[in-house]
């Protein structure tokens, strides 16, 4: 993952310790600089940035007064001379607060925050993304391992959950993914599949047999639980299959 940088500054030196620091971090892209603020508003328009490094007094516009019209902010880095804007810096989310001169240990520590930081964002954006459904509700994909795999809802049979794992048990496999029931109910086709225990959810159609609370599918008796009893038989009635 590389973090996509611009730098912010009206002190020319002050930039080219910044881009030197950049170049050294394998994970940082430099962009673009600049020591004029105001051409950052259009810039961040029309590119997309990970981090902007900003000094805060500036002519023009300070780093703060840029902060506030901005709509689309990317990850802050403040760098500057004065410590006294270090409570504003915390109220505006600024990742971390660089005093100049700024040495390359600290500059460390402040990238590997937003690295952090963006590697967080980007396990959260997979993991609502591991349950992938198609329009038509026809199949989903669901992650497996380092793998999605696509599931065909006419070969569900039932599904069981298995401490912290999801086991989808169809016609022809058995899928095991780190999952929960309400993710997965949320792209199964509510005609057919209803939840009878904590721990199962069948698809409707491929029950066998039902006697004493217990349901029959492809030779697997699952038990129906008190707190799921009245749905799940309404669920029939409704439906008219009993």
């Amino acid at each position: 993952m590389k973090l996509r940088c611009i730098a912010v500054d009206d002190e020319p030196l002050a930039l080219d310790i910044i881009e030197d620091y950049i170049e050294q971090i394998y994970y940082l892209e430099h962009l673009k600089s600049f020591d004029n603020p105001v051409h950052v508003i259009d810039y961040l328009k029309n590119n997309t940035v990970d981090l902007m490094f900003l000094d805060i007094q500036m002519n023009r516009l300070t780093g703060i007064q840029l902060l506030n019209v901005l709509k689309n902010k990317p990850y802050v880095i403040f760098t500057t001379a004065y410590e006294k804007y270090a409570i504003q810096g915390y109220e505006l989310d600024v990742i971390d607060y660089l005093l100049k001169p700024i040495s390359f240990e600290r500059f460390v520590k402040a990238v590997d925050k937003v690295y952090e930081r963006k590697a967080g964002t980007l396990r959260i954006d997979e993991e609502n993304r591991s349950i992938i459904s198609n329009p038509k509700e026809e199949y989903f994909f669901v992650k497996t391992g380092s793998r999605l795999q696509k599931v065909d809802f006419d070969k569900i049979l039932y599904i069981e959950g298995m401490s912290e794992y999801l086991r989808i048990v169809t016609t022809d496999t058995k899928i095991m993914t780190l999952q929960n029931f309400k993710n997965i109910e949320a792209v199964l086709p509510k005609t057919n599949f209803i939840r009878v225990h904590k721990s199962y959810l069948i698809a409707s159609d491929k029950i066998k047999n039902i006697e004493r609370n217990r349901i029959e599918i492809a030779d697997k008796l699952i038990p129906i639980s008190s707190t799921y009893k009245k749905t799940f038989y309404d669920f029939l009635n409704n439906r008219k299959l009993l």
